[in-house]
């Protein structure tokens, strides 16, 4: 065996292991860059939960707040609707599924499963229709004294479950809960 016959073997896989490495590197640098763009945004990591002062709101009215990009509606509610609401049997409703996070999936829809609080004063809801993500129209609208969608005419009650119209489930409650008096956090 020569001496340069030698070289050409070392060369070779020289050039073997360089190519490999360099390759392994390219690959994980690509892998890495794909992972990492899935992780959530900044912003979005910010809007995970947000504080929301509900010291102004007085009975009767609502606070709309936006949330993950969308509305959420925040109401106290006055005794005469919290009578109504509690009045409703389940079996007259078209959803009796709570659709409330805070709770199991399997929390029937009565009004005490809706509200934020146990005396029923405070109901917080995303304020987005369940049938094609239109915006409700509140403050008493629709039939049975809740929300109303004019897009499509789903009317919705004083708990904000689906009483008439296309929508299929009740407005959903997002994970929420009081800090303190004056202060409901979401998310």
């Amino acid at each position: 065996m020569s001496h340069a016959e030698d070289h050409a073997g070392t060369r070779r896989d020289f050039l073997y292991y360089a190519t490999a490495g360099t390759g392994a590197i390219v690959a994980g640098a690509s892998v890495w860059t794909l992972v990492d763009q899935m992780n959530a945004s900044a912003d979005v990591r910010a809007l995970a939960s947000i504080m929301v002062d509900v010291s102004g709101v007085q009975p009767g009215t609502q606070l709309t707040v936006k949330w993950r990009g969308k509305p959420v509606f925040i109401r106290r509610r006055t005794p005469e609707e919290i009578e109504a609401a509690r009045a409703v049997a389940l079996t007259d409703l078209v959803d009796q599924g709570a659709e409330n996070n805070n709770l199991t999936a399997e929390a029937d829809a009565s009004d005490q499963n809706r509200a934020l609080d146990e005396a029923g004063e405070w109901l917080v809801m995303m304020g987005v229709c369940t049938h094609l993500g239109c915006v409700p129209l509140g403050d008493g609208a629709g039939e049975f004294g809740g929300w109303f969608c004019p897009c499509h005419g789903s009317h919705y009650d004083t708990a904000g479950r689906i009483r008439k119209g296309p929508a299929p489930r009740n407005l959903p409650v997002p994970v929420a809960k009081f800090e303190n008096e004056t202060t409901i956090k979401l998310g």
